[in-house]
């Protein structure tokens, strides 16, 4: 049978009209998730950076991290670009960028933001550099203490693991005391002072200092469909100590990839790092001598930040507590009532919490961590970890990791350092040990929680 004219037209008009609810119900399911996320924790130089490349700044409280002299000769941006590195966990073709002045005194002025596709050290790819507005203007002042989120920009990541997105920044001016995030174990690239605008630059001859520490950036956000978030909650041993210098070997990155490789998995997830080195369960703080501004403000201050705001958040994984042992020397008790707040918290939001056991810590040489005593507490925390029904599910990242041959202490293979070489420091688990902890992880058990319908809706797309 001969189909007219007419008729295609008419079966052309039938398609669209049914075919127009499916593409609304597809827009409509498209939403915001965190895709990278770097918890800002205070003011440049006070923290614990990794691989840093400086020489170390004078001894003492608020001062411990190398000193990234030539960039910033007097621990500020001036007139000068910043080329941050992030490896966001899910692809995309949107992002949002979050910028950061939390922890400024003044207001910070960036003249111009670009967004693109990281080709190799500081170079990014060709046709991949876009500028970043913020609601429709180049430029933007972040008031001290605020943040500010841009518009939609379209690079497209197809490839999670092996793209990155180069994040430019250019300060207007100076910029007073820096938000930072110390610990990176990512390359990142700065411009000379009074070099100037050079975030369109593509090349890597405007930035010839590097840095292995985020300024400036707090999130990076992508537009997609049914994807859940879930936030590694946690100090050092999450942000990554002793892992890889751009090797995205921190146990959520293994996570990450675990999810990603299931055979079926039932629908995205992006596993986000919201730790800091040296961070707290409670509000305690160092004993005397310590460096408590290096530390970031505790779990139970930053939780509503770093965890509750962001969007998507289906699933918290915590492991906090070693810091407020050795460090502060919390008892067990305080710890245990801190996480019983973080859960309350987090369950109100109608989000799963899964408890990470604390790994062990004996023979460390530093404060507390090392001491029976410190370590008796670890294992009463454990116990409550794991037995008390508070959590929704336990990571038990102390069986994986500690020694059977000598209680309390890490296992060999896990106690060298995968950053710099050289022997562990018996508190941070080393590359081969994050990918053991991960793998701890129920992934089965971690999916049914990221993505049950009867959670929240994530934050719709505007």
């Amino acid at each position: 049978m001969r189909i007219t004219r007419i008729s295609r037209a008419f079966l052309a008009v039938a398609a669209c009209v049914l075919l127009a609810p499916v593409a609304a119900a597809e827009a409509h399911d498209r939403a915001w998730t965190s895709a990278w996320t770097g918890a800002a924790q205070g003011v440049y130089p006070a923290g614990y950076s990794v691989g840093q490349p400086g020489p170390v700044g004078p001894a003492g409280p608020g001062n411990t991290a190398p000193l990234l002299t030539a960039a910033f000769p007097d621990n500020q941006a001036r007139d000068q670009t910043l080329r941050m590195i992030v490896h966001p966990s899910v692809t995309g073709t949107s992002w949002r960028i979050r910028l950061t002045n939390e922890y400024g005194t003044r207001p910070v002025t960036f003249g111009r933001v670009y967004a693109g596709r990281q080709s190799i050290g500081a170079t990014v790819a060709p046709g991949t550099n876009r500028p970043v507005t913020f609601a429709g203007r180049r430029s933007i002042t972040v008031p001290a203490g605020r943040t500010a989120l841009s518009d939609p920009v379209s690079v497209k990541i197809t490839d999670a693991w092996s793209q990155r997105l180069a994040v430019s920044l250019h300060v207007a001016g100076a910029s007073g005391p820096m938000t930072w995030h110390a610990a990176a174990f990512t390359t990142s690239y700065v411009s000379d002072p009074g070099a100037g605008d050079r975030t369109a630059d593509p090349g890597e001859t405007a930035f010839p200092h590097s840095t292995t520490s985020w300024f400036f950036l707090s999130e990076v956000q992508a537009l997609r469909s049914r994807t859940a978030t879930v936030v590694a909650f946690g100090d050092s041993i999450t942000d990554g100590f002793f892992s890889t210098i751009n090797g995205n070997d921190r146990w959520p990155d293994v996570l990450q990839r675990r999810l990603d490789a299931r055979p079926s998995p039932r629908g995205d997830i992006s596993v986000v790092t919201e730790a800091i080195g040296g961070n707290m369960v409670t509000r305690i703080g160092r004993t005397p001598g310590g460096c408590t501004p290096c530390d970031g403000p505790p779990a139970l201050d930053r939780l509503d930040r770093d965890v509750l705001s962001r969007p998507g958040v289906r699933v918290v994984i915590l492991l906090e507590g070693i810091n407020d042992l050795g460090g502060g020397n919390a008892t067990a008790e305080q710890v245990i009532a801190g996480y019983r707040e973080i859960i309350r918290r987090v369950h109100e939001r109608g989000i799963k919490i899964i408890g990470a056991t604390l790994t062990p810590s004996a023979g460390t040489e530093f404060g507390l961590y090392g001491t029976p005593q410190t370590d008796a507490k670890r294992r009463t925390i454990n116990a409550f970890i794991r037995t008390s029904g508070q959590f929704d599910g336990v990571a038990d990242f102390a069986a994986v990791t500690e020694d059977p041959a000598a209680p309390g202490r890490l296992r060999p293979a896990y106690d060298t350092n995968s950053s710099v070489g050289g022997p562990g420091d018996h508190l941070h688990p080393n590359r081969a040990g994050f990918l053991a902890m991960a793998g701890a992880i129920d992934v089965d058990q971690l999916e049914r929680f990221a993505l049950d319908a009867t959670r929240p809706a994530a934050v719709p797309a505007r």
